[in-house]
């Protein structure tokens, strides 16, 4: 009952992370109406959310290896919350892209150290690691509604209100904190970590796979938006739909992902997920009319279908350095797609959308070959 408890709680608590990372992306369609961005200068905004997140978070990472610190959960979590709240108060670029940097730092310190809370709350169970990781996907998939709710009304100026989720998910998490402190819930949490060699070639070619899934993600994650507009002759309100699509189809992917690993070995359902992810981004770039939002909720759920499952094989791959691994899979592999951002947006703007999102059909197909060769690592958690 206290590991369900609390897996729920910092579930819900990745949620209020999570949700300022979906954000970035559903203000952009905001920045180009009221500031009149291109797609390139659109695109540097999502770009400095996660330049400095990739170079931080394996530095937090890093740093959990050797000491614990579960303080950064609150901390992080309001930082991340503060950044986007100022980001639309502004008129100046540079000054947006710093409140959004900062904002990224945050999410980056808070990924590592809430995987390895969550890695030894769960006590290494590949359904536990699943919910919390629907977390973050639900705050993903909460974004673009709330930042619509928020925004619509009263635009840019409204964005300090969106500090609110930051706010309770720094309290949310701290039960859990008070509960790990105490020496009785320590002893019976702690679980030693498996004396083996770290197998870094396997946690390298899972780190490339993971950066080819990244570029897919955060390419439909900052342009999906406006893209739906496009292809179906719509308004604000078909660009939010096809986000919150994109979002809600993770959910689904991530819970179904744990589920299957009970059934089969996580790489097997990890290589089946990008083969049909492959099929469902081919769908979202040229299927024309509402069909896209089918194919925008298939691609969602294939490139989330791995996401927890992913995070663990880094974690059991680097059995000695947990909080490392977790900081590259969530962290350093995930923020590269977003420097592939402003690529995709330079060619939008040179040629049209569909072109500049062509590419992206064949970089599922990328990961599926390079995890071919993968093992299946044994469980180490704690």
């Amino acid at each position: 009952m206290w590991r369900n408890r609390s897996i729920f709680l910092l579930s819900v608590g990745h949620a209020c992370v999570d949700v300022y990372q979906g954000a970035v992306a559903s203000l952009v369609p905001f920045f180009i109406a009221e500031r009149a961005y291109g797609y390139a200068a659109a695109s540097g905004i999502v770009l400095a959310a996660s330049l400095l997140s990739s170079v931080v978070q394996p530095l937090f990472g890093a740093l959990t290896d050797r000491w614990a610190m579960p303080w950064l959960l609150p901390v992080s979590t309001v930082l991340g919350g503060l950044g986007i709240a100022l980001s639309g108060i502004s008129g100046s670029y540079a000054l947006t892209l710093a409140f959004v940097a900062v904002s990224g730092i945050g999410v980056a310190a808070y990924h590592p150290e809430a995987a390895r809370v969550a890695r030894v709350v769960s006590r290494g169970s590949h359904t536990a690691m699943g919910w919390f990781s629907l977390g973050g996907n639900l705050g993903f998939a909460a974004a673009p509604v709330l930042v619509a709710v928020v925004l619509v009304a009263g635009g840019l100026r409204l964005s300090p209100l969106l500090v609110v989720p930051a706010l309770a998910g720094s309290v949310l998490c701290l039960p859990v904190l008070r509960a790990l402190a105490t020496p009785a819930r320590s002893a019976t949490t702690a679980v030693k970590p498996r004396r083996s060699d770290d197998d870094r070639a396997s946690f390298l070619k899972l780190s490339l796979a993971v950066v080819f899934r990244s570029v897919v993600f955060v390419g439909l994650s900052a342009f999906i938006a406006l893209y739906a507009q496009q292809r179906t002759e719509g308004g604000t309100a078909a660009g939010t739909a096809a986000l919150f699509l994109l979002y809600l189809g993770g959910a689904v992917g991530t819970v179904l992902g744990g589920r299957l690993a009970d059934r089969w070995d996580r790489i097997t359902v990890v290589r089946w997920s990008y083969l049909g992810t492959v099929v469902a981004v081919a769908g979202v770039v040229f299927v024309p009319g509402p069909a896209i939002y089918l194919f925008v909720a298939l691609a969602s759920a294939g490139l989330y279908t791995p996401f927890s499952l992913q995070i663990t094989l880094a974690q059991d791959y680097l059995p000695t350095r947990v909080g490392t691994a977790s900081g590259v899979t969530l962290g350093l592999t995930v923020s590269i797609g977003g420097i592939a951002s402003p690529l995709i947006g330079t060619v939008a703007d040179h040629s049209s959308l569909q072109l500049a999102l062509a590419p992206l059909i064949a970089l599922p197909a990328l990961s599926w070959l390079v995890l071919r060769t993968l093992p299946e690592p044994g469980a180490s958690y704690g």
